[in-house]
């Protein structure tokens, strides 16, 4: 496993994110998914965010990125939606007849933690730490 360093910490941040379009409307194509996908690179590299993996079915987005310990994720997440719904609409309007008003993206999401060794391994190291 490697980790990510900076002057003063070593750290791992992974995080999977699941993204949904609003009302699970069924407008992502391989190439909705790619501009989606070059949007989140973009966006991602002012905020300390690197894509790891991406894939997508017809109405969500799965993405697997790391980040840096001094990355808003909530602040990163917002600009993404935000700059990529107006994006997307720009280079396919023929998805904004599917969508209802300007919406793209739902306002919620699904971010999940994830880290280099399941839970029950970290915790029972940090039990473990003392004893001989």
């Amino acid at each position: 496993m490697e980790l990510d360093r900076n002057q003063h910490s070593v750290y791992l941040l992974n995080y999977h994110l699941v993204m949904v379009i609003k009302y699970r409307r069924k407008v992502i194509t391989d190439e909705v998914s790619e501009y989606l996908k070059h949007q989140f690179v973009r966006v991602g590299e002012f905020y300390g965010v690197t894509l790891q993996e991406w894939n997508h079915d017809v109405d969500h987005v799965h993405v697997l990125f790391r980040a840096t310990p001094h990355t808003e994720i909530t602040k990163f997440l917002n600009a993404y939606k935000s700059s990529s719904s107006r994006m997307v609409k720009k280079k396919f309007p023929e998805i904004t007849q599917y969508l209802w008003k300007s919406a793209f993206w739902t306002q919620s999401y699904c971010l999940i933690s994830t880290g280099g060794a399941p839970l029950e391994v970290v915790k029972k190291y940090i039990e473990n730490q003392g004893i001989k």
